[in-house]
């Protein structure tokens, strides 16, 4: 064997075995690889608990319209509801019911309340949220929407959904 064959059948050894190693080594993943991953995984954990409330049962606890207020049912889905109430086309307001079922921890910060609307714990949220729990589960919410519905709206309105019929549904 002469030396040129011996370097060709050395140089042809040496690069299958670096292809070998490199190829079945594990890359360290790129930021996107990353990101990609961290998505996923938060796309597949649930964002609805699955014994949370049809929205659509919550309908029938919403005050109705009246006294120069029309209520409006905007959005319905599985533990969740919401209306517009307006007043002479405007829209002052934001109620809404959801099943905490699926955010325990909404459901905790009613537990150092020491304040209540007809006797259900009761929070504000900011200057322009007020809201209550009802059954240890369903909260109840109202947002305001124009600065002519105040806090003291806010609280009455609270008073007006069929609060009683809420807490029976399970």
């Amino acid at each position: 064997m002469t030396m040129s064959r011996v370097k060709t059948i050395l140089a042809t050894m040496l690069l299958s075995i670096l292809l070998l190693v490199t190829s079945c080594a594990q890359k360290a993943p790129s930021r996107f690889d990353q990101a990609q991953q961290a998505s996923s995984q938060a796309r597949s954990g649930q964002a609805v608990a699955k014994n949370a409330t049809q929205g659509s049962q919550f309908n029938k606890f919403f005050p109705p319209s009246g006294g120069g207020y029309q209520r409006v049912y905007t959005q319905e889905k599985k533990g969740f509801a919401q209306a517009k109430l307006k007043k002479n086309g405007t829209e002052v307001a934001v109620l809404s019911i959801s099943d905490t079922s699926s955010t325990p921890t909404t459901a905790a910060k009613y537990q150092q309340s020491g304040q209540t609307i007809a006797g259900y714990p009761a929070r504000e949220i900011g200057s322009t949220q007020t809201a209550i729990l009802v059954g240890k589960r369903y909260q109840v919410k109202i947002q305001s929407r124009d600065s002519s519905f105040t806090a003291s709206d806010r609280k009455a309105w609270l008073a007006k959904f069929n609060l009683s019929g809420l807490s029976q549904l399970k």
